[in-house]
């Protein structure tokens, strides 16, 4: 089932930290689309130094398992705060803290020069000393794929003052 554009992506969701235990399951917004290039998979390449040709080696990868360059589970992976903040901006907090990933799969492969987007998902809230854990669910869609590329639990922790 395709999911419909919101109405305006580029606006993210203000949500102050009293209101988030209100929102949990609630779908927030979609991500823009954002084109994964061959140079952005060639650039995390380096900086990780995995070459793998399937990912950088777009003469062989034509006639590889794929048809052509995929883009690297990570890489899709590490657009998760880029895609959360253009969702949503959490009011209210002193510090805003990646505390990391829950359950992350890859159930399809991301052709390179793909578009893709985020669903962002308020998947739940919990009290933690000085403030808020709260877990996103994203589900990284692909334009033209019926299967998305990742599918992630991001954690992050809102403190309303920093924690000593």
């Amino acid at each position: 089932m395709p999911i419909p554009p919101v109405a305006d992506p580029a606006v993210p969701a203000m949500i102050h930290l009293s209101e988030l235990h209100a929102r949990v399951g609630e779908v927030l917004g979609h991500s823009p689309w954002r084109t994964i290039t061959q140079d952005d998979v060639d650039t995390f390449a380096r900086l990780t130094g995995d070459e793998q040709w399937i990912h950088v080696d777009a003469d062989r990868a034509k006639s590889g398992p794929f048809g052509g360059t995929i883009v690297y589970g990570y890489l899709t992976l590490s657009l998760s705060t880029l895609f959360l903040d253009e969702v949503v901006t959490v009011e209210g907090a002193g510090l805003v803290l990646n505390y990391g990933s829950n359950r992350v799969r890859y159930p399809s492969p991301v052709p390179v020069g793909s578009n893709v987007r985020a669903q962002v998902t308020l998947a739940s809230v919990e009290h933690i000393t000085g403030g808020l854990q709260t877990t996103f669910h994203l589900l990284f869609e692909v334009e033209g794929q019926a299967k998305p590329g990742c599918v992630a639990d991001i954690v992050y922790r809102y403190y309303e003052e920093f924690p000593s």
